[in-house]
């Protein structure tokens, strides 16, 4: 780490601020866009899955559940 720290300290500021992140986005960019883009996805199939479950369930509370109480009550 000391080399490291040695190289940098002699360039000027622009290039350990502005040159490295960018040439590390440009680099990793790819990676980077992929794995937010399958995060994202992951997260919008996941809010997908839950509203159409609780839909479901709505349904099916709305017609079979109405009904048995009905039936039920009629006794």
């Amino acid at each position: 780490m000391d080399g490291i720290r040695q190289i940098f300290a002699g360039m000027p500021w622009w290039v350990k601020w502005v040159a490295v992140p960018l040439l590390a986005l440009f680099v990793f960019g790819g990676v980077i866009t992929s794995i937010l883009g399958a995060l994202i996805g992951l997260v919008f199939k996941l809010l997908l899955f839950v509203g159409l479950v609780g839909g479901l369930i709505f349904v099916v509370k709305k017609f079979s559940g109405g009904g048995s109480k009905s039936a039920s009550g009629e006794w």
